[in-house]
């Protein structure tokens, strides 16, 4: 299953940080209640990983009030064969 990173930005504020903190924590969601905070060093967002189908339904975990405003990226690995063969293509 695809897995994305949910980044929420929320305003700098003490005050912001805690509702936006406590919106999370209140919506008995396991993917907001988990979710990493970088408040505390100066990045005020949120990351959250999801397995989950699409993009819809990452943004779908989120409150109301954070879906315009996140940023969802879907994650992937790369191999050593898959490089390996991308650049031999590309030199040709």
């Amino acid at each position: 299953m695809p897995r994305f990173v949910i980044e929420v930005p929320h305003e700098p504020e003490k005050m912001a940080c805690a509702r936006a903190v406590k919106i999370f924590l209140n919506t008995g969601s396991h993917f907001l209640r988990h979710a990493d905070w970088g408040c505390l060093d100066g990045e005020h967002k949120a990351w959250i990983i999801a397995e989950v189908e699409n993009k819809e339904e990452a943004r779908s975990i989120l409150a109301p009030q954070f879906r315009t405003e996140a940023k969802i990226t879907q994650r992937n690995y790369f191999t050593v064969k898959e490089i390996d063969e991308l650049l031999y293509y590309q030199q040709r």
